[in-house]
């Protein structure tokens, strides 16, 4: 009798174990405007009436502030998914043991093929640590009234004719460029696309690798090229005061005509304002360099300390598929990670696709997901103190170079 009585208990405990286990999942998405946050509750809603015996507690935190509260989170008391970005700062915490190995559920899914060109991205020595969402391009938006305004009559595919656009648009009475450089990240797409033009993808991929010096004459006609734009007074005035969003409105209301972003700003442009939007490829400034682009890609991870990872990897194999991918493309405005998905309508979306796939120089992911996370953040606050003030770049770049020599002690 007695033994019954434990095998009874033990039968039980086991049962509440396992409800315990499966009952829910918490995600923590970052997100940025109304309709990324719309996407992620439709799909996590279609998730659980897929799967009734999970719930989803989703925290939806605003991009700048997540990405500051994320390692708080892998390192105490962890989500069950986190949405994060593929590539070095996906591997800097999968390097410090704080994401769980999927590695395993790539060939299940048929991973494999699915996301064969992020594969590599989504890995850390070998092994598979993310599941990617999307992935966006980037590209100059410009208003094409604005250009009709100063007689600018086709989109710049060489740096003079760049040149001489901004030229004809400040004679207008119009910024050539908004760029909100308090948001460090924006001014670190400026600096990508500047070094992939002059010196093309080996180089740029040596220094974000800790490879080659900041003092390196490479990199000071990166920035000479950069204080061309700046002394000319082709940038809106005092950059560092605006953030992404605070800068949107002299885009939208007319008053800068360009803004180098990735597609993923597309959907919040008005649509009175869509209209009038084109968008080109970054132009060419040395045509013997081959083009390289940034290609950056969002992913989910699970969390080394996550308590419920079964049910976890139920949902990233449920975000995974092919419709899926679709629908969070469409919405954002960026592009499937899934090679079996429908590209999206938007026409923006659809000209940072041919960009990518007719690139023939290399694809980054973006300058802080390529490179050690200290290392980009003093990178990018040397970039704020350079359009605040570019008299002081060497002092800059020599800090930066002590930095380069004690990270990566090379």
């Amino acid at each position: 009798m007695k033994k019954v009585v434990r095998y009874s208990a033990l039968c039980a405990a086991l049962a509440f174990s396992a409800l315990a286990h499966a009952g829910e999942i918490t995600v923590n998405i970052a997100f940025k405007g109304a309709g990324s946050r719309a996407v992620w509750e439709s799909i996590i809603s279609d998730f659980e009436k897929a799967n009734p015996d999970v719930k989803v507690k989703p925290a939806f935190i605003e991009e700048e502030t997540y990405k500051v509260q994320l390692p708080a989170w892998l390192t105490t008391v962890s989500p069950d998914i986190v949405k994060w970005h593929e590539g070095e700062r996906m591997a800097y915490y999968a390097e410090r043991g704080l994401l769980e190995d999927i590695s395993a559920e790539w060939p299940k899914n048929g991973w494999d093929k699915q996301f064969a060109s992020l594969k590599q991205a989504s890995s850390y020595k070998g092994k598979q640590y993310a599941v990617p969402t999307d992935y966006f391009a980037w590209g100059m938006y410009y208003r094409k009234d604005l250009f009709q305004k100063a007689g600018i009559t086709s989109e710049p595919k060489t740096w003079e004719e760049f040149l001489a656009a901004c030229k004809k648009l400040k004679a207008a009475g119009i910024a050539p460029i908004a760029v909100g450089g308090r948001d460090s990240w924006t001014l670190a797409a400026w600096f990508d696309y500047l070094d992939f033009r002059i010196n093309g993808y080996d180089n740029h991929m040596k220094l974000m690798n800790g490879e080659m010096a900041y003092t390196d004459p490479k990199v000071k006609k990166v920035y000479a090229a950069w204080k061309t734009l700046i002394d000319n007074k082709y940038f809106i005035d005092n950059p560092t005061s605006y953030t992404l969003d605070s800068v949107q409105p002299l885009f939208n209301q007319g008053q800068a005509a360009m803004t180098l972003m990735g597609t993923f700003l597309s959907p919040v442009i008005p649509p009175q304002v869509k209209a009038q939007t084109g968008f080109f490829q970054f132009p060419v400034i040395n045509a013997a360099v081959p083009v390289a682009e940034d290609g950056s890609a969002e992913c989910l991870n699970i969390p080394a300390k996550a308590k419920n990872k079964p049910d976890a990897k139920r949902f990233l194999a449920f975000i995974g598929k092919p419709e899926i991918s679709a629908r969070i493309a469409s919405a954002l405005g960026t592009l499937p990670a899934n090679n079996q998905s429908q590209m999206p309508e938007d026409p923006i979306a659809r000209k940072g696709f041919q960009i990518l796939s007719g690139t023939t120089g290399g694809i980054a992911q973006f300058y802080d997901r390529d490179m050690t996370k200290e290392m980009a953040d003093e990178g990018m606050k040397g970039m704020q103190r350079f359009v605040t003030d570019p008299s002081k770049l060497d002092e800059i770049l020599a800090q930066l170079e002590q930095t380069r020599q004690r990270v990566y002690k090379k």
